[in-house]
């Protein structure tokens, strides 16, 4: 098992292998895109790997706003503080309309709704997508390097830009102290007080969140922390069935509308995305399990058939500028460019001190454990927990 202390902890996000859904066929407006993406200076903004491509920012910000569009997906506002950076870029560009599709969808549903949608003006411009997902469609996504490149730990960027990690955080467990005393350990959600009351976020074989619950899992188990290593992902899926065939495994979607209500009272998630829920559920708990720590990254990526690639490359600066890294931190989780902006002093410092205290030992998988956890959970998972 390889650990790296918090500050300079590598952290990648995983999803699991694509799934196609026909539910994410999106309504065009018009034919085809990406006709003419050439802008006013010259600049055929599709092949655009850098600012320098465009000369200066106010450059790009002509391109994208002559465009006048951006195309999200998968981006729910009570996400890691999104409401916030949607409306502040929508604050700093009001000439480009954002259009907000599909906000609860799963990383491989993105890529389903990218070649679902191909030539249509209606496709995702970029993506927030898991390393395994990203791993497996990098024909979909164009190259970009954003200004602040360099402040961006090089385990966590594709070298030629194909995809970035952005935010991130640790895999914890949030419950409602009002019903659950405070679980010490993973194997105390599998006794009788948790019947029918644990949820993960989301299918692993689709969702990265629940993709990193079986990772966790895999972790705490006794056996997997004797062996030390994410190679197999077999104990964590183990563990799952375990607590299905307990009755305590509860298959229902996990929103921000099920913890308000009660209907999902024990839930596995980022600790940023757990702690969020303390708005709805003033009872609502955090625990981050002692011994080793697994986090991970979110990515952001560009379709490489996005109908307005100018807006697609901004969006990208935009999410790497110090003020939005700082949204992420306003909203719990872990910017990419920390490290960097803690010795640049842009950080917001009483926000990077409000979190949670970080594990001493932190592991992360490879992309080889990825990729192999992924068909793994491929084959298996379904079975499992049936």
């Amino acid at each position: 098992m390889s650990s790296i202390s918090p500050r300079r902890m590598r952290r990648v996000l995983i999803a699991g292998t694509a799934a196609l859904s026909a539910a994410l066929l999106l309504s065009s407006c018009a034919g085809g895109a990406g006709s003419d993406t050439e802008s006013a200076s010259g600049v055929d903004a599709a092949t655009a790997t850098s600012l320098a491509d465009f000369g200066t920012m106010e450059e790009l910000e002509a391109a994208a706003i002559a465009e006048g569009q951006l195309n999200v997906i998968a981006l729910p506002r009570d996400w890691a503080n999104y409401g916030e950076i949607l409306d502040l870029f929508a604050e700093k560009y009001p000439e480009i309309t954002i259009n907000e599709q599909s906000p609860d969808v799963s990383s491989a549903e993105e890529i389903t709704a990218a070649e679902t949608n191909k030539g249509l003006d209606t496709a995702p411009d970029v993506f927030d997508i898991g390393l395994t997902v990203a791993l497996q469609n990098t024909d979909v996504f164009a190259p970009y390097k954003v200004e602040t490149w360099d402040d961006i730990p090089d385990a966590l960027k594709e070298s030629t830009g194909l995809f970035v990690g952005d935010y991130g955080g640790y895999m914890s467990v949030g419950y409602d102290s009002s019903k659950f005393d405070a679980p010490e350990e993973i194997g105390d959600l599998l006794g009788s007080d948790y019947k029918g009351s644990v949820a993960i976020n989301g299918d692993p074989t689709q969702a990265g969140a629940a993709f990193a619950a079986v990772g966790l899992a895999t972790l705490l188990n006794s056996d997997a922390q004797n062996d030390g290593t994410l190679d197999d992902f077999q104990p964590g899926i183990d563990f799952f069935s375990e607590l299905n065939a307990a009755g305590n495994m509860l298959k229902l979607d996990v929103t921000t509308a099920t913890i308000a209500s009660g209907e999902t009272p024990v839930v596995f998630d980022w600790d940023y995305l757990n702690a969020s829920h303390k708005a709805d559920n003033p009872a609502w708990e955090v625990v981050i399990f002692d011994g080793t720590g697994y986090a991970g990254y979110y990515n952001q990526a560009i379709n490489i058939d996005a109908p307005n690639p100018a807006a697609a490359r901004l969006w990208q600066e935009f999410l790497y500028s110090d003020e939005v890294q700082n949204l992420w931190l306003k909203g719990g989780a872990r910017p990419v460019r920390m490290e960097a902006m803690i010795e640049a002093g842009t950080i917001v410092q009483e926000l990077a001190d409000a979190l949670p205290e970080a594990p001493a030992d932190t592991v992360v998988p490879t992309e080889e454990q990825s990729s192999t956890a992924g068909t793994l959970l491929g084959e298996k998972w379904a079975s499992a927990v049936q």
